[in-house]
């Protein structure tokens, strides 16, 4: 017996990424067709995995100091 659906783990595997992240997706509403029965989420198998819409707010890397203060003249 073949099953349409697919476990958050299972869809985690595919997507390489945490099953934790599968569910939050699923809660979001950003998982097509997902459900939720007895605790659980199932997934059509086959879901293309949503775009990963989380802001990058990483910090820009620190500037060199001799290049503020303007000591690039080594001629």
């Amino acid at each position: 017996m073949e099953f349409n659906w697919i476990t958050p783990r299972e869809a985690a595997d595919e997507w390489g990424i945490t099953d934790r992240r599968v569910q939050a997706l699923c809660k979001n509403g950003q998982v097509g067709g997902a459900i939720r029965l007895r605790g659980g989420w199932f997934i059509p198998k086959g879901t293309p995995k949503p775009p990963d819409g989380r802001v990058n707010n990483k910090r820009q890397p620190a500037k060199n100091k001799a290049e503020d203060k303007g000591d690039d003249k080594l001629e």
